[in-house]
């Protein structure tokens, strides 16, 4: 969720008083920051993983199921061990917006040996096991995308109901309830209540419903003018889904600005590939993921920047919610691909400029610095500009984008970093962490091969909406490049070859015979197909130039053929899971309604899985067996 301040939350008046004031020293705090570690070098690889779980309890005897309102007491118990041994503990634990929900990392950062791939599952067994033995009986923590039936009645324990017509409530929503925000941080609440005044009316999220033989037209809290779409009205819809998240450490400044380029085009095609969330607010919907919902649910653009309206008391037509894909690159090599007019604060961009900052990264900072502060702590109003960062991060965390750049902390041994933020959870750690796996591997193919992904971020942004359709992995293709080794290897000739042989290398045009990227499906980009290598096929080159002991490649292997059978369509994803799951139970009535006892077998089928009890190879494959150890071996640990 981004920076966690203390304090006392000012209230949404005072906090948009004092708007300009954060975003001026926000900017001065980076040129400072930028000043003191442009050139920093020499940073070590290091990356890890965020998961979010929900913690849900299971009412046997009535078939029910509801999200557990448990996450402070689990959290205090958490933060004591934490507190107690800071550099021992093996993972961390933070909150999350949901009451019921919790954020678990590795205590430490993983580093450059291969044999960290060989931790990262068991790390992330440990962290369930750590909170399950903490659960009454009957209650799960699980690592669902979206809790199905979030928003019905008495969906949470203990039950809380809406009240919408209550004007201290943060949410006013007609089916999310304040309780089930979570309580202990201001942050959350008040982000709730700034985002409604700011924009003038509650948030508006509104999902096509997936229109079965029997679908009731209009569909129940439906919008008059969206008669066939599920409606919700609450951050709590999206900031209360789950996800899977990566940072990563690179060496220098223009390494992490490369990451971020590079990675970008990847996101909506790992948004495609963990698709895991079919079903909001009790009904079948005709999208696979959380990405759009999450974007409307923290949408505070007034009407005026939503271009509803003329211009009149706002400063800027803002295109995109403030959680959203990110809007232009930041290495040299992407700065042709910026094919969208970029909407800024010229003055503060000015000022970066004056102060040193190129163009690339001087247009980033300031269209980030277009919006509002909406959270705001009196205790940080009032800073050291040349020491503290609080009022950029207050900016910074809250473009919650599919890439985020990070410059290093204050007074920090952390380096540069990179944070790729598009994946759903999946229900199992096997999962998760074939996905962990695969993309970091994918990083350092990139960085070793000189690879090329960029494409024009217009294109980038149709791939985000075509990646969230109704199995879109299978159905869909997606712009990409078409000669990946490009020219970021040709003019490195001295850097390892990427292995595409003479004929792959024929893929590449004369320039204007034709255009660099074409619509191609996620098998292909994956798996390879005619001129195009496919990532898997370059991760194993890579890896076959590498020394790797046997039981981590071994576990490699099963995560990429993971990664490969979901691409290829011989495993489903999660999503195309939920969704059979629901279509094909005997209580479904063809009405896109996801019923409290279809969501009650569909959550048990899925905890029996995590905890493999029931097999389900249709989602998960045969003799699933990865050699995953909580330690590395002292002959590899060097």
């Amino acid at each position: 969720m981004g920076l966690l301040s203390e304090g006392s939350p000012l209230s949404w008046d005072e906090t948009k008083a004092l708007a300009q004031h954060v975003r001026e020293h926000g900017i001065e705090q980076f040129i400072n920051l930028y000043t003191r570690l442009k050139d920093r070098q020499g940073d070590m690889l290091k990356w890890g993983d965020e998961v979010e779980y929900i913690i849900v309890r299971f009412d046997d005897a009535n078939r029910a199921t509801q999200v557990s309102l448990r996450a402070r007491d689990i959290l205090a118990v958490l933060n004591e061990k934490e507190a107690a041994d800071p550099n021992g503990v093996k993972s961390l634990w933070r909150p999350e917006y949901g009451a019921y929900m919790i954020e678990g990392t590795p205590g430490k950062p993983y580093g450059g040996l291969l044999a960290h791939f060989n931790v990262i599952e068991a790390n992330m067994r440990y962290r369930r096991m750590e909170v399950t033995e903490m659960l009454p009986a009957g209650e799960r923590v699980m690592s669902i995308t979206n809790f199905p039936r979030l928003g019905c009645p008495n969906f949470t324990y203990p039950s809380a109901k809406p009240t919408p017509e209550d004007e201290t409530c943060a949410a006013r929503s007609l089916f999310f309830p304040d309780d089930a925000i979570f309580p202990s941080h201001p942050r959350f609440k008040t982000l709730t209540r700034n985002i409604r005044q700011r924009r003038g009316e509650k948030v508006s999220i509104n999902l096509p419903i997936f229109r079965d033989k029997n679908t009731v037209i209009p569909v129940e809290g439906s919008l008059p003018d969206k008669p066939d779409f599920v409606h919700m009205d609450a951050m709590g819809f999206g900031a209360g889904c789950c996800c899977l998240q990566l940072t990563f450490q690179a060496c220098n400044i223009n390494e992490a600005r490369t990451l971020y380029d590079q990675l970008t085009p990847m996101c909506p095609i790992m948004l495609a590939l963990t698709a895991a969330s079919p079903a909001y607010r009790g009904y079948l919907t005709d999208v696979d993921c959380r990405w759009n919902v999450i974007s409307a649910s923290v949408d505070c653009r007034t009407k005026e920047e939503r271009g509803e309206a003329p211009l009149k008391n706002d400063r800027f037509r803002i295109y995109k919610s403030r959680y959203d894909s990110i809007d232009s690159y930041l290495s040299p090599a992407g700065d042709k691909y910026n094919d969208v007019p970029l909407v800024m604060d010229e003055a503060l961009y000015k000022k970066l400029r004056e102060g040193d900052i190129d163009h690339l990264l001087a247009q980033h900072i300031a269209h980030l610095f277009i919006r509002d502060s909406v959270s705001l702590f009196s205790e940080k109003v009032h800073q050291n500009d040349k020491e503290d960062t609080d009022h950029f991060e207050n900016i910074q965390s809250t473009n919650w984008q599919t890439m985020r750049f990070k410059p290093p902390p204050p007074n920090s041994s952390i380096g540069w970093r990179v944070e790729f933020r598009p994946c759903e959870a999946q229900l199992t750690d096997f999962e998760n962490a074939a996905i962990v796996c695969f993309v970091v591997l994918l990083t350092r193919v990139i960085l070793s091969y000189q690879l090329d992904f960029l494409i024009p971020i217009s294109k980038v942004n149709e791939n985000m909406q075509t990646s969230q359709k109704r199995g879109a992995v299978l159905s869909e293709k997606f712009w990409f490049k078409k000669n990946i080794n490009g020219q970021r290897s040709s003019s490195n000739s001295g850097q390892q070859s990427s292995g595409l042989n003479n004929q792959d290398n024929k893929s590449q045009s004369e320039p204007g015979e034709e255009e660099e990227y074409a619509l191609m499906t996620i098998d292909q980009i994956i798996n390879g197909k005619g001129c195009f290598p496919g990532l898997v096929p370059l991760i194993n080159s890579y890896l076959g130039s590498m020394d790797v002991d046997a039981d981590t490649h071994c576990t490699i292997q099963q995560y990429l053929k993971l990664i490969q059978k979901r691409a290829s369509g011989e495993l489903l994803t999660t999503a195309s899971w939920i969704r059979k799951e629901i279509t094909e139970h005997p209580e479904y009535k063809q009405d896109s309604v996801v019923s409290e006892g279809i969501c009650y077998d569909l959550l048990k089928n899925a905890r029996d899985i995590q905890d493999g009890i029931r097999p389900c190879p249709e989602l998960l494959g045969n003799n699933i067996n990865s050699k995953t150890t909580d330690n590395i071996p002292p002959a590899i640990d060097l």
